[in-house]
């Protein structure tokens, strides 16, 4: 069985919702990217790919994030609407998708806890889905805390998906990003960034048993471990003035391997490779970001299973990856 955890939908009955919103400046160009990938909202064409690889799917709603596109109160409605379709999709194709994972209004944390609840308890969702920053404030903010507090509780994991827009230039002299710098690099550049804001902050260490999953495997860490290394021995021999002392009490290295990431980097095998000698086998999870390519999702899916399969490691190993991990994390029943 291979369990893609990281599947991205636009369900009609969302779609249509999002089409209504109020707006923001990022709805324009997703409303264009959504209109323009299918798989996201046909079944049939989903399906299509389900059946080649022989993969069912955990959904997590597409981008943008709900607290970009409408004020407080559409926001928590825009959820309901999102949530309660993809939940309908799971009850009805139980053999294509194995759970869902909940949108929130993250602009509202009294109604993203009940939203919490409400998809965790009543529609049997597996886990909540947030950004990589909330309305620019970075997740190490104390505000964000009592949804942490909160999916502790349920022992059940928090995916944290990338998101900054064109809007954020590359440069400081420009007021927009070119070459669509702004995903391609950006996007791992903010997953990284989030999760040494979490660790540093003492966030991890607030909550031990805290659960997150991040995409594209983990974004910049494993390439780079040894530069953090090097880089949280220079903070702690050269402080700078004002620098609050790090409340870590063990290393940063041993925070970062308590995350769990998902294989959606495209297929490359050396980079898959890259993250299984750092995070090891138990904290990778087959995902795909399924169906963000140009073949609507059938390329991803291929180059993604074929890299896994080609790892050089135990199949075993490869079993964790591909079921063994979202089943145990996910508590799922299958």
């Amino acid at each position: 069985m291979k369990i893609d955890i990281n599947s991205h939908i636009c369900p009609l009955k969302y779609k249509e919702a999002l089409h209504n919103a109020s707006g923001a400046t990022a709805k324009a160009y997703e409303l264009k990217m959504i209109e323009g990938c299918s798989t996201l909202f046909d079944l049939e064409k989903r399906f299509r790919i389900l059946d080649k690889y022989d993969c069912t799917q955990i959904l997590t709603l597409i981008t943008p994030p709900l607290e970009d596109i409408a004020d407080r109160k559409e926001t928590v409605e825009l959820a309901k609407i999102a949530n309660d379709a993809m939940a309908e999709l799971v009850y009805d194709h139980p053999e294509r998708f194995a759970a869902a994972v909940a949108a929130l209004p993250l602009n509202d944390m009294e109604a993203t806890l009940e939203e919490v609840d409400r998809a965790i308890t009543e529609l049997r969702f597996r886990g909540v889905q947030i950004f990589t920053s909330i309305q620019g404030k970075p997740l190490d903010s104390p505000e964000f805390f009592p949804l942490y507090e909160r999916m502790v509780s349920y022992n059940l994991p928090i995916w944290i998906h990338p998101f900054r827009t064109l809007a954020t230039p590359d440069y400081i002299t420009e007021t927009e990003s070119k070459y669509k710098i702004w995903s391609t690099f950006g996007w791992p550049y903010e997953t990284t960034a989030a999760m040494t804001r979490l660790i540093y902050s003492g966030v991890l260490e607030k909550f031990p048993t805290l659960k997150m999953i991040t995409h594209h495997c983990g974004g910049m860490v494993p390439y780079f471990a040894d530069r953090i290394r090097s880089g949280y021995d220079l903070i702690e021999r050269v402080r700078l003035p004002g620098q609050p002392k790090q409340v870590l009490t063990k290393s940063p290295i041993e925070y970062y391997r308590m995350f769990y990431h998902d294989t959606a980097i495209a297929g490359c095998k050396p980079a898959l490779m890259c993250a299984y000698e750092f995070f090891g086998p138990e904290q990778i999870l087959f995902g795909t970001d399924m169906p963000m390519d140009s073949q609507l999702g059938f390329r991803l899916v291929r180059q993604i299973i074929e890299a896994i399969e080609q790892m050089d490691i135990p199949d075993s190993d490869k079993k964790k990856i591909f079921e063994d991990n979202a089943k145990s994390l996910l508590r799922l029943p299958i």
